[in-house]
């Protein structure tokens, strides 16, 4: 019998916050019956690699089998404090470690929510492949010569939009990372089951397509809001919420910012392919890849059988979202210097998100046991090979993870600059517009983009520009309003809402509660912590009255105990006034469950 796994990572934002809250179901689609029982999750929101039967993996490599080569699972994720999801069709190819990651939202107050994923049969099962039609080509040919727009150089995208239809298509946007885009391309395109010099000539057409769509700004210089479609007859098969492949994953993580290109030309190629079996043309075969792989030929060697002699393989220089370039040599015991200290401090910055990753007592750039199990810890949570040295494919990784854990620290410290009110402003908000209700709006738009790709990103300026129209219509898609761009009543109501779902989680950026500090908080004191209490007040102040509200000014004055006097009360603590331990967690409790909506 043959059998592939199956392994569920949950999280919140951009892998900024393991999810631990909820339960996985693997159902059997042969049986529609729970097979395994009920998956828990770890402290770094992970569930164990489950082993699942499927078809013997020999079918995934005769191109001339028209059968589905794997089986298919579905999945019930059930949470009380998150968004219940349903997953249908999780592909398991044998010996192969299918990684479902799956980003989680808080609830809303009283809605039993289920959002569903379809994941369809893989590209090579149907004949909608077409990025090598002909007259396609042609035209996009005729296109770009009367409108050659192109960046100045190339570099890889921290994000890429993409529509989820044909260019003109009422369908919605999703904004993911460009790494991971690629890895969900090549997931929904190829069998992950292929020798590794085929899957990668493959994903370096996937990548240079996607490079040379964004090079030559082909949606954004007519007029659209994305990067590339999903439509297969335009661009490439992307399926959002999939599952992706380990071997694949592997492959992206190693080669993400390279590009095909020919000689003497500055763009990446706009690589053409098809399957080869059921679609031809004039690129490169997907299918063929496979035999020029078994025979022995290397990636390259590959790609010139299609393309000619006269490409070559680059590096974009820049990296877009990285803390810093890697340096070009990987990173291990005995290595010393600035970049050592930087890994060193970023994986500690990490680890207070997920705690799993061993703490390095001493960021002094000595690349040292401790930094080694650090790595290795790090490298096993993110599904990486558990070697303990950084290099490329772990340095961009703890980047891209450091990355989102501060973004989503530092939207704290704005949100707390920000007047943020449900009372609507008195006039409506729209293009144009400027001052402080924008740049609050803005600040929840931004809030909110971190969990939801569907949400556009939105810079924090005051300014109401085309990138915050752009980002309010996202947002009202999402939720069901009039997508007119405009923030009126209903609108600025409903960015509240999911704001303060999600507030919890920007206020403390491990997902937890945020740890009492250590001493009694009393009438006379100043700072942090005492502005921290007079949100939380001032929070529960909204649902029970007779709390009073009070300015967060972090001055613990006399209404601030008078508050604290109340909660107390009305919680059945001691009540003195004081913020000892016990009124520390039960408050912030209360505050947290206000804004999830338990």
């Amino acid at each position: 019998m043959a059998f592939g796994k199956l392994e569920f990572q949950l999280y919140l934002g951009e892998e900024s916050l393991p999810v631990t809250e909820a339960e996985v179901l693997v159902i059997s689609k042969d049986s529609e019956e729970i097979i395994s029982g009920t998956y828990t999750l770890n402290e770094s929101g992970k569930t164990i690699p489950i082993s699942l039967y499927t078809y013997d993996k020999i079918l995934s490599e005769i191109p001339e089998n028209s059968i589905q080569p794997y089986k298919t699972y579905d999945a019930l994720i059930l949470s009380n404090r998150f968004q219940n999801k349903y997953i249908r069709d999780i592909p398991i190819f044998e010996g192969i470690t299918s990684i479902q990651m799956v980003q989680m939202v808080p609830k809303a107050r009283g809605v039993m929510d289920l959002d569903i994923v379809d994941i369809p049969p893989n590209a090579l099962l149907t004949d909608s492949q077409s990025i090598s039609d002909e007259e396609l080509k042609a035209e996009i040919m005729a296109d770009y010569m009367q409108n050659p727009k192109v960046l100045s150089k190339v570099v890889i995208p921290e994000y890429i939009t993409i529509h989820l239809g044909s260019p003109s298509s009422y369908a919605q946007n999703v904004t993911v990372r460009f790494s991971d885009y690629i890895k969900n391309v090549a997931s929904s395109e190829i069998y992950p089951t292929w020798p590794r010099e085929a899957l990668k000539a493959n994903i370096y057409c996937q990548i240079s397509f996607t490079l040379n769509r964004i090079f030559t700004e082909w949606y954004r210089s007519r007029g659209y809001d994305f990067d590339i479609t999903n439509s297969t007859a335009y661009d490439q098969y992307f399926v959002n919420g999939r599952n992706v492949f380990d071997t694949v994953s592997s492959v992206v993580d190693e080669i993400f910012n390279e590009y095909i290109s020919r000689q003497a030309f500055l763009e990446p190629l706009l690589a053409q392919y098809c399957n080869g079996t059921t679609v031809t043309c004039s690129g490169l075969s997907q299918w063929g890849t496979v035999d020029y792989a078994n025979a022995g030929d290397k990636a390259f060697t590959i790609l010139t059988r299609y393309y000619g002699k006269n490409i070559e393989l680059r590096r974009a220089e820049v990296v877009q979202g990285a803390a810093v370039s890697y340096p070009g040599t990987a990173l291990k015991v005995g290595s010393s210097g600035d970049d050592v200290k930087m890994i060193q401090r970023e994986l500690n910055r990490i680890r207070q998100n997920y705690p799993a990753i061993p703490k390095i007592d001493s960021e002094n750039g000595i690349f040292n046991e401790a930094t080694k199990n650090a790595v290795k810890k790090f490298q096993q949570i993110f599904n990486l090979t558990a070697d303990g040295i950084v290099g490329k494919q772990t340095w961009y990784k703890i980047s891209q993870i450091y990355v989102g854990v501060k973004k989503l620290a530092e939207l704290q410290s704005e949100g707390e600059k920000l007047p943020i009110t449900t009372t609507p402003p008195m006039e409506v908000l729209r293009f144009g517009s400027q001052g402080e209700n924008v740049k609050i709006a803005q600040y929840m738009l931004s809030s909110i983009s971190q969990f939801y790709d569907k949400v556009l990103p939105v810079k924090i300026t005051g300014y109401f520009d085309e990138e915050t129209l752009n980002s309010v219509k996202s947002f009202q898609q999402l939720f069901g309003l009039e997508a007119d761009g405009i923030i009126g009543k209903d609108t600025w109501s409903k960015l509240y809402k999911v704001y303060k779902m999600i507030e919890p989680y920007i206020l403390n950026s491990s997902g937890k509660l945020i740890k009492y500090p250590g001493y009694l908080i009393r009438k006379g004191q100043k700072g942090e912590d005492v502005k921290l209490i007079q949100v939380w007040l001032n929070g529960l102040s909204k649902v029970y009255p007779f709390i009073p509200s009070i300015d967060p000014d972090g001055i613990f004055g006399t209404k601030t105990m008078e508050a604290v006097l109340m909660f107390q009360t009305w919680a059945g603590l001691i009540v003195d006034g004081i913020v000892g331990p016990l009124t520390w967690e039960r408050l912030y409790e209360e505050y947290r469950n206000i804004a999830l909506g338990i």
